[in-house]
């Protein structure tokens, strides 16, 4: 039995395989191990009824997690799953790596990721290439949801919002400014409370402005992160992954037009191509 995962700082898609066919699956939220220490990770773990029932049974762990960069890092998190899952051999990468597979398989290609957090990197079949992207939310993560949390808010408190949307969001969410700082300053896991905000995009899509916030986001990420990549590997590929990517399809293609890039493919959920990529 193997299970394969693929986690943002938000949510851990978890799928669960026996002799080559899904037997399990589930979420919980993000193991990040750059936010998330060993005592809160298998906190989580304990918390959920299909890991629990699944755990010894379970010989081979592939995890691709946000934060996972570094080796020390990947072998931080492997320790600690190790500790849960104790008859598995577990590997660990970034999620970066585990986009490229679910995107390219063994082609090469330029991988993008648009889900609660931001990177990309060009693909050789084997490895990403080593890049300056990947800062997280505080110094990058453009065109991310936590990205697009931070533009709502910034405009709501700057009363930029029209006042339509300004009234849902207050209805929907309550909010004032001592809240919103307080929230923002003061309290742990932020990237989540941002990336929480793509509900209200999602729901709201067809506003004008809202569309204006999307291209302006996906302005930004290609600007910075793709444009540079594709300069440097002309002729590949690109393909995206990731829940902001596959949300907003039509107005990222339509961005990524007026810049000539053509996107040849968007994977919303890469946990299925992952799942099939190690069951065969």
């Amino acid at each position: 039995m193997i299970a394969v995962v693929y986690s943002g700082s938000k949510s851990a898609f978890w799928k669960i395989a026996n002799e080559g066919k899904s037997v399990a699956e589930c979420t919980i939220p993000g193991i990040n191990p750059c936010f998330n220490d060993q005592k809160h990770i298998l906190y989580l773990l304990n918390k959920n009824i299909t890991l629990i029932n699944h755990a010894e049974k379970i010989k081979r762990l592939y995890v691709f997690a946000a934060g996972a960069s570094s080796v020390a890092m990947q072998n931080s998190l492997a320790q600690t799953l190790g500790m849960f899952f104790k008859n598995a051999k577990i590997k660990v990468k970034d999620d970066l790596y585990g986009a490229s597979i679910a995107a390219c398989y063994n082609q090469s290609g330029i991988v993008s990721i648009l889900g609660s957090g931001a990177n990309c990197a060009y693909f050789d079949g084997k490895q990403p290439e080593q890049n300056n992207f990947g800062l997280g939310y505080i110094l990058g993560d453009e065109g991310s949801a936590n990205y697009l949390g931070r533009v709502l808010l910034k405009h709501f408190l700057e009363e930029k919002l029209p006042a339509d949307l300004t009234k849902l969001l207050l209805d929907k969410y309550n909010l004032d400014r001592p809240l919103i700082l307080e929230r923002i300053y003061k309290k742990p896991n932020v990237q989540n409370y941002l990336s929480s905000f793509l509900d209200f995009y999602i729901e709201n899509r067809n506003h004008k402005y809202i569309e204006q916030l999307i291209d302006q986001a996906f302005e930004k990420y290609i600007s910075t992160y793709l444009v540079p990549t594709a300069a440097q590997h002309p002729n590949e590929h690109v393909h995206f992954v990731g829940t902001v990517a596959g949300t907003f399809q039509d107005r990222l293609r339509l961005v990524a037009e007026k810049h000539a890039i053509k996107i040849i493919t968007i994977t919303k959920e890469p946990i299925y191509n992952l799942l099939n990529y190690y069951t065969n």
